[in-house]
């Protein structure tokens, strides 16, 4: 949440945990994680531009795989979702063209594609249609065993989503220039960066009505930052950096009036 959002309704934001979105596709013929994308590709994927899966700036990336002579069914969400955000976020960062036409947002007009509601929907509509591409929640995508990409991050490196690579991007962001810590994850630098992190935040009142619900709230946020990181990894998310943590916990004591 914005800065002047956060004043004007006297609450307390800072991230609780740390995970990717990731794009799947329906290749048949392609090993999952062996296709390999840029930002701009995938902006013009999804901009309808680029429609068949041998197109000649696919193949120029990808020499070595058999794309084949197939029409792109892309697939996106059709609720507004924070997933939905970060994916645009991202690619609004990567082209101009995508900024220019669609732009970020929870919800957004789509050019091309259809769409299916949650995580759910669009992993449904990806396992069912061979030659489709969509985006998931990295958690999802990994328990559901969606085919994954590899994806261009800022330094030009192909990475794939892993927890290393979440990681990675957290570790160069910039979080105590951002009220609230609110800083967005996409394209990072760093050459083992995930493009497409993104983190989860919580939300407090500053003026509490309730001190004790307050304390214990917070008793639970302390318990799951110092003990909960395993829980997290073994749920496919990445704890929040140790060095964000003690500012978290400082920001608790100066700006929670209990």
């Amino acid at each position: 949440m914005k800065s002047e959002l956060l004043q004007q309704h006297q609450l307390v934001q800072f991230p609780a945990v740390i995970g990717g979105i990731v794009p799947v596709v329906n290749l048949p013929e392609i090993k999952p994680g062996k296709l390999k994308l840029s930002g701009k590709l995938l902006a013009e994927i999804f901009l309808g531009k680029i429609k068949k899966w041998n197109d000649p700036d696919l193949v120029a990336l990808n020499p070595t795989l058999p794309l084949p002579n197939k029409n792109i069914i892309v697939i996106h969400r059709s609720d507004g979702s924070g997933t939905t955000f970060g994916f645009t976020n991202y690619l609004s960062k990567v082209s101009n063209d995508w900024k220019n036409q669609v732009g970020e947002g929870k919800s957004v007009k789509w050019l091309t594609g259809q769409g299916g509601k949650g995580n759910e929907g669009v992993a449904s509509y990806v396992r069912q249609m061979k030659y489709s591409i969509g985006y998931v929640e990295y958690a999802y995508a990994k328990q559901n065993q969606l085919a994954w990409i590899s994806l261009q991050n800022q330094a030009g490196q192909f990475v794939q989503p892993s927890n290393e690579s979440f990681m990675a991007a957290a570790s160069h962001a910039k979080w105590h220039e951002k009220a609230g810590m609110g800083v967005i994850l996409t394209n990072e630098t760093g050459e083992k960066s995930w493009p497409i992190t993104a983190a989860s935040f919580i939300l407090l009142n500053k003026y509490s009505d309730n001190p004790e619900t307050t304390k214990n709230v917070l008793a639970f946020f302390d318990w799951a930052f110092s003990r909960g990181q395993d829980a997290a990894t073994e749920l496919d998310y990445v704890p929040i950096p140790a060095d964000v943590v003690s500012t978290i916990k400082s920001q608790w004591k100066t700006e929670l009036k209990q």
